[in-house]
């Protein structure tokens, strides 16, 4: 298992969020990374359940009304899968970038060599909503 450490920044550098994750293999793909990141965030957040959501791809309006009170019977957590189908369908689009070691990764297939000084860095261009 590697660790890697994933940084949310402003397009200035400013850092926002940061995210540690562990990963199976040093070498992974941009899908793999982003993967990794949406169930992670999904995951804390419907374990957790904190008031806000805060990861790559914000949940819809309504998955949010209905998540504000988690003590009732109602609760729906937030879907990973449809989570990450967005989060993908966004890197496609430019939604966001992927830095890795300061270079832009253009491929979902793209491969990534984690080591030990390996840095990731997920730039957000526009709000990214779920549905």
């Amino acid at each position: 298992m590697k660790t890697i450490t994933i940084k949310d920044e402003t397009a200035t550098g400013k850092i926002l969020h940061e995210l540690t994750l562990q990963v199976a293999n040093e070498l992974i793909t941009v899908k793999d990374i982003i993967e990794a990141r949406v169930k992670a965030e999904v995951e804390e957040y419907n374990r957790k359940a904190p008031e806000k959501f805060n990861g790559l791809v914000q949940p819809s309006e309504v998955e949010q009304r209905l998540n504000i009170d988690r003590n009732k019977r109602n609760f729906k957590p937030v879907d990973a899968e449809k989570q990450l189908y967005i989060a993908l369908q966004a890197f496609q689009q430019n939604g966001f970038f992927v830095l890795v070691d300061d270079v832009q990764a253009d491929e979902l297939d793209e491969e990534v060599l984690v080591t030990d000084h390996t840095s990731i860095s997920f730039i957000k261009l526009t709000p990214l909503v779920g549905g």
